[in-house]
């Protein structure tokens, strides 16, 4: 799938669902609970989990945990992309043009 495809897709999505007209500062809110997610995934990954409450998952089960949590970051940064009009491959190529101006 293609980003600009992605974008398109998340904006129809979440406002059929009703979660883009949510206040810019909850979404934020939502970012930083995926983000410590993706941390948790990670976590599960490299040192793994020694919680009695968990099991523990095969590397495949905990990778592909990380891609979906990966996924609800992504989408959340897409809601607010939206949200300000920002276009996906703006990001990308803005994003590009300062790491490679700063480290090249």
């Amino acid at each position: 799938m293609e980003a600009t495809e992605f974008q398109k897709w998340i904006a129809e999505y979440y406002q059929l669902r009703g979660w883009s007209d949510l206040d810019i500062f909850v979404r934020i809110g939502f970012l930083s609970e995926e983000t410590g997610e993706v941390a948790r995934a990670i976590r599960a990954l490299e040192i793994g989990r020694d919680r009695p409450d968990e099991k523990a998952g095969s590397y495949i089960e905990n990778k592909n945990n990380l891609i979906g949590e990966l996924g609800d970051v992504l989408g959340n940064v897409v809601v607010i992309a939206n949200k300000y009009d920002i276009d996906l491959e703006e990001i990308f190529i803005e994003h590009k043009r300062k790491l490679s101006n700063r480290y090249l």
